[in-house]
């Protein structure tokens, strides 16, 4: 498996919950913006400002499911996404698409505002390589996963048109699979056009119910990879296990904490003049995060420690966010981003089971 897949759960999750929506509209947006030259090795890297445009297919929930009157009715959708990156030489262009969802926090007559999370995949035309593209120590793979943040102002024309002005963050990387992989950051301001078309009316689908105040507890097999630096050494196999206790406390609230117990066979790697066993490659971390629960579609985002760490080649503490999609037999499929900081470590797939689960 490759870590490169991990965020097209994004999309598994997005398309059972929504596809059946057919109250939807088409989205035209160009933006422009500039490459963050985060690291002094790259900061000469950018050569221009950075073009970037975007065809969406956008579904305006309107309340068939109770989480959507929860989220104030939401927006959600799929963006096809092309942009240059400020230096077509070294770094060529991104083509890629992202599923997204729109949160609302101001909405009027005539003035609608959001907050925008959209994740997916993203093709770089031109990647480093030690011979041909050396200069290019940002990207080492041609596929990518790209996460999108942002706000949206959307102005109405009338109930079919609507214009729009945004700011967003583009991050383009691989989840360390490859290295070197510092990864493109690329702030945007865009001006969009909408059309929303006829809503047709559709089965009532059935939410998933959550509930409150009781812990859930279960455990989640991972499987990932990663490369480190020198480059060309290739990667490495990660194999893991996390043992959580679950809580949700409100319809858009959940609490969960969890031991990981984290085997990465790149530590092999890391200061190779010292002999290690399996024993000594283990890292347990314990780890709290907030989840954000869309019907069967979950979001997290948190932070651990490692408690046990024989040779700490990384930060002492972790970052996770990403994505879960449960079933009715208490499965959920794992997708999640597990950085040091701004720095990714790895990307954390699998799949898991909640022991105690049950449903309406």
């Amino acid at each position: 498996m490759n870590n490169k897949i991990v965020f097209l759960f994004f999309f598994l999750g997005f398309s059972n919950q929504f596809i059946a929506q057919l109250n939807w509209g088409i989205e035209f947006t160009p933006k422009v913006g500039f490459l963050i030259g985060q690291r002094g090795e790259i900061a000469n890297l950018p050569r221009s400002h950075t073009f970037a445009s975007e065809i969406t297919y956008i579904i305006y929930t309107n309340g068939k499911k109770k989480w959507h009157k929860v989220y104030g009715f939401p927006n959600v959708g799929i963006t096809l996404f092309n942009a240059s990156v400020g230096n077509k030489e070294v770094l060529g262009d991104f083509n890629g698409s992202y599923g997204f969802i729109e949160f609302p926090l101001i909405k009027t007559k005539r003035f609608q505002f959001f907050t925008k999370l959209g994740s997916g995949l993203a093709y770089a035309s031109k990647v480093y390589d030690p011979v041909l593209n050396p200069k290019n120590g940002v990207i080492s793979a041609h596929v990518n996963a790209l996460v999108c943040f942002g706000i949206k102002n959307k102005f109405i024309i009338n109930k079919n048109q609507q214009l729009h002005l945004g700011l967003d963050l583009t991050h383009c990387s691989n989840g360390a699979f490859k290295v070197p992989n510092i990864g493109i950051n690329m702030p945007f301001i865009s001006l969009g056009y909408s059309y929303r078309f006829k809503t047709t009316d559709y089965n009532k689908l059935e939410d998933k119910r959550l509930i409150f105040n009781k812990f859930f507890y279960g455990i989640t097999g991972i499987l990932s990879s990663k490369e480190i630096f020198p480059t060309g050494q290739g990667s490495s196999m990660i194999y893991g296990l996390s043992l959580f206790a679950r809580r949700f406390v409100k319809p858009k609230a959940g609490i969960e904490f969890s031991m990981d117990i984290i085997s990465k066979q790149s530590i092999l790697k890391y200061k190779p003049e010292i002999q290690k066993t399996q024993s000594d490659l283990i890292q347990l971390g314990l780890f709290s995060g907030y989840l954000l629960p869309l019907d069967r579609f979950h979001l997290i985002i948190g932070m651990g420690m490692n408690v046990f760490d024989k040779f700490q080649p990384e930060s002492f503490l972790y970052h996770k966010i990403g994505m879960r999609y449960y079933f009715d037999n208490g499965i959920h499929l794992n997708a999640v981003l597990r950085s040091n900081w701004a720095k990714a470590d790895f990307a954390e797939w699998g799949i898991g089971y909640t022991f105690n689960y049950f449903t309406k």
